[in-house]
């Protein structure tokens, strides 16, 4: 191999996968104390799906297999196995491993990542520098989360935004130097700990009677303050990788943005100067998947065939840590 020449990384395969169940805005009123308009006017979600059974592995195990069946090749193929959740099934094993066994991808290590709504992006380029390495070329990286397993359906603020979802993508090398995976921009900002968080379970406030009394199982989030720095984050990200690469909205197919809230996903395409038309919006019937929202659309896209070979296409997104970031990339298949 040449070593001068570098390879890159290219989705060559796309799935998702979400349970049957719906959760509309309509039964959540015989729950909490909200209603459809209420929720629709603010988040643009109407309904979203709930995993009855079952873990996170569960929603991953579909995805991961429909990725296999459509690339036509076997799990014993795969080299690495990355997965963004913030909903494991357990601390340990990781959740990668749980797959592995699962869909017998017997000669592949991997791990799990946390980095919440932005999980994805950051699983999604340490498996392009992975390929890029040269050590690898095969690699599946998952986004999955059952959400629904740590939402207090009492708190009428949260319940309303997240659903349960699993998606994935084959990473593979490619020497087309028209596709592929070309640029990311990825942050993290710690400071934003007091403003989204679950703070039970963990090593700082392990399992008791009381933290589960006291609800810290469950996620809490401040939704003014997230708001208001998810909106400048993803936008300016955004912006920021197109001038980087010397492109405007005009050079862009589609926007893949994190799907938390429609005002958000509004605004980022505003700052970039896209029509709504080139956006990839599911809010309205998957609500927040967390880790699964923006491989979702790609495989949701690209299922319909709106997503097309050679098309410019940014994925932005924002999540607690905080974290954000964007990835521009040419699609391939």
């Amino acid at each position: 191999m040449n070593l001068n020449h570098r390879l890159r990384a290219t989705i060559t395969a796309v799935d998702h996968f979400v349970p049957e169940k719906i959760l509309s805005n309509f039964d959540l009123e015989k729950i909490v104390d909200t209603n459809n308009e209420w929720i629709l006017e603010r988040t643009g979600i109407r309904e979203r799906r709930i995993l009855e059974k079952g873990a996170t592995s569960d929603l991953a195990i579909p995805a991961a297999t429909g990725v296999l069946k459509q690339r036509g090749i076997s799990a014993e193929e795969l080299d690495v196995i990355i997965v963004a959740t913030v909903t494991p099934d357990m601390f340990f094993p990781s959740t990668a491993s749980l797959i592995q066994d699962a869909i017998g991808a017997k000669n592949a290590w991997g791990f799990d990542m946390e980095a919440a709504c932005s999980g994805f992006l950051f699983a999604l380029m340490t498996g392009v520098r992975f390929i890029e390495s040269g050590a690898y070329k095969k690699i599946l990286v998952v986004g999955a989360d059952k959400m629904s397993s740590i939402v207090d359906y009492k708190d009428r603020n949260t319940c309303i935004l997240f659903g349960d979802a699993g998606a994935a993508v084959l990473l593979e090398p490619s020497e087309n130097s028209n596709e592929g995976i070309f640029d990311s921009i990825l942050r993290l900002d710690g400071s934003g700990k007091e403003f989204l968080y679950m703070k039970g379970g963990g090593s700082l406030n392990p399992s008791s009677h009381e933290t589960i009394d006291n609800g810290m199982h469950y996620l809490y989030q401040d939704g003014k303050a997230v708001f208001k720095v998810a909106v400048k984050g993803m936008a300016d990200v955004s912006a920021e990788i197109l001038e980087k690469n010397n492109l405007t909205g005009n050079d862009v197919d589609w926007l893949v943005p994190h799907q938390a809230n429609l005002r958000i996903i509004d605004a980022c395409a505003n700052r970039m100067g896209l029509d709504a038309s080139k956006v990839m919006i599911n809010i309205d019937r998957y609500g927040n998947t967390t880790g699964a929202t923006i491989p979702m659309c790609l495989s949701e896209w690209y299922k319909s065939g709106k997503l097309k070979k050679g098309h410019t296409v940014v994925l932005s997104a924002f999540g607690a840590g905080y974290s954000w970031g964007a990835i521009l990339l040419k699609w391939g298949i």
